[in-house]
């Protein structure tokens, strides 16, 4: 699921009809979730967060702009905190899967539609920003607002869209594309906000200022990079705590940042107590930590999705100061729709299956087969991890068992995703009007998409279930020869459904690609499946596969 984050600065943080308003345009495109809606008085300045589809959450953002541009004026603003428009910033932010390109290309494309139908000036900044002094968006804001007219008449502060004009009413946006940013307290066993800020000067990048040699003031820098914190004490919560903003997640992680914290309060003779997580959090950002914790604790972190969270939750103690609900506090599961198919007992889904409905089908029991041939691979791979005789692999198998977790996850996905696409399919048949032939085309590729992506993931289930077989025990060789013929099948039945979806459209361009790769992919699935199941089978003393 392709998911992106939009957190538009609004410049109104003191009337809630005006910046509720904004954030209901935002809310009333189809595909978005609204997140939050934090408004400030003393900043008049609220901060309207939503995400979703790309395409949806560009909508979003357009529409958002344009509420703004209607409701707020900005020469009557004031506020504590700095601006210069009415929407101020409207960052875009990569979730899953989405790269910062992707991002930069969709502040483009606002950009350009808010400078050409609106008729304000926009500049570009952070990931976005087309000449380097652009990329701070304080450098673009400096002066503010009571600037901008002065600045705008100068050639070097040209927009990137829009007219080189002062609106009065609305004044400038600013939009750009940059990283996640998590809003993250540690939990110290004291409640002086003093003893909680030598640990944040300890951790965050800045460090603190001390005395050098010569008896100057220098600075101490921190342990962590791209980290900003500060000590504070929550009374209701009888705790002080760590509170830090991790500016760029690849850079510190939330594990990180604990163990850091955790290290610079021990040196002081505190401890940590639990952590808390302010607002969402991306999935991976909890895989990450939860297989930090598994691989101390020499556990395997190829286990599943539910475990290893689990594990991020228990060692992170974010149930310390407040319940932690991962369907609530982890962005892919706010989003992610119910997958009423993937969620039944086996006997339900077979039941199902076998009645007189077209759905689930074959493409659904195709996805199912081979998530139950990732599910294998990843089970040898797992089952010989804690054994002492095989320490000299175990960093393979837990490659082994991580990947084949991520299959299993993406097919089962599938199985539902199929029915969707197929019901997606019978609708466009259904419909009328000038669009029609458009729709259909549309939608026959979309079905087929989905199986197209069960095939494709097929051969790299077979290679992972012979490399457990080959780094793990004997003993689980049968189970590792019946991941790759569950693979085997489940290529050939997703092939199938590619085919059957596409059988009328071998002329269009598209399609015969599709076929193709198709067709590539259950033939290399075969071959090497063929291969492992009969290397399996002798080895089990059974000659020759008939």
């Amino acid at each position: 699921m392709k998911i992106v984050e939009c957190v538009p600065n609004i410049s109104e943080g003191r009337n809630p009809e005006i910046y509720n308003a904004v954030a209901a345009a935002a809310e009333s495109v189809a595909g978005v979730k609204l997140l939050d809606v934090d408004p400030g008085q003393e900043t008049n300045r609220t901060v309207i967060t939503f995400v979703g589809e790309p395409e949806a959450v560009l909508e979003a953002a357009y529409q958002l702009v344009k509420r703004s541009y209607e409701l707020i004026d900005m020469t009557t603003h004031k506020g504590a905190h700095a601006r210069q428009g009415a929407t101020d910033v409207c960052p875009f932010v990569p979730v899953a899967d989405q790269t910062m390109d992707d991002c930069v290309r969709l502040a483009q494309r606002l950009g350009r539609r808010v400078g050409e139908e609106l008729g304000v000036p926009v500049f570009l900044y952070e990931y976005a920003a087309t000449r380097p002094e652009r990329r701070s968006l304080a450098d673009i804001r400096k002066g503010e607002y009571e600037a901008l007219a002065a600045k705008l008449a100068t050639p070097e502060f040209a927009p990137d869209f829009g007219p080189a004009e002062f609106v009065p009413r609305f004044g400038a946006m600013v939009t750009g594309a940059r990283k996640f940013l998590v809003a993250y307290n540690v939990d110290l066993n004291v409640t002086d906000k003093r003893w909680a800020n030598r640990v944040a000067f300890d951790v965050r990048e800045a460090g603190r200022t001390v005395d050098g040699p010569d008896g100057t003031k220098i600075k101490q820098p921190g342990m962590l990079k791209a980290v900003r914190a500060v000590g504070w004490t929550i009374p209701e919560y009888g705790c002080a705590q760590v509170s830090m903003n991790l500016v760029d997640l690849d850079v510190t992680p939330v594990h990180a940042a604990f163990d850091a914290c955790d290290e610079a309060a021990r040196a002081r003779g505190m401890r940590v107590t639990g952590s808390e997580l302010v607002g969402l959090v991306p999935k991976q950002s909890m895989l990450d930590a939860g297989r930090h914790y598994l691989r101390r604790m020499e556990r395997s972190p190829g286990v599943p999705e539910t475990d290893v969270i689990h594990a991020a939750v228990r060692s992170l103690g974010l149930e310390d100061v407040a319940p932690f609900d991962p369907a609530e506090k982890i962005i892919e599961r706010v989003l992610a729709p119910t997958r009423p198919l993937a969620s039944l007992t086996l006997q339900g889904f077979a039941d199902e299956t076998s009645r007189d409905s077209t759905a689930p089908g074959g493409g659904s029991v195709a996805a199912l087969a081979g998530a139950l041939g990732a599910a294998l691979a990843a089970m040898v791979a797992n089952l010989p991890h804690p054994k002492e005789a095989f320490a000299g692999v175990r960093g393979e198998l837990e490659e082994v068992a991580v990947r084949g977790q991520e299959l299993k996850q993406r097919l089962l996905d599938a199985i539902d995703e199929d029915t969707w696409a197929f019901q997606r399919l019978m609708d466009a048949n259904r419909a009328s009007g000038a669009g029609k032939a458009a729709a259909i085309r549309e939608a026959t590729l979309g079905a087929a998409r989905v199986p197209l992506e069960v095939v494709e993931a097929c051969p790299e289930i077979v290679a992972l279930c012979g490399r457990a077989r080959d780094l793990g025990m004997g003993a689980s060789a049968s189970d590792a020869g019946v991941g790759a013929a569950m693979a085997r099948a489940a290529a050939l039945g997703a092939a199938m459904n590619v085919r059957i979806n596409l059988q009328e459209m071998k002329d269009d361009p598209e399609a015969a690609a599709m076929l193709d790769r198709a067709d590539d992919a259950l033939a290399a699935t075969a071959e090497a499946a063929t291969r492992l199941e009969a290397e399996v089978w002798r080895s089990l003393g059974g000659g020759d596969l008939p």
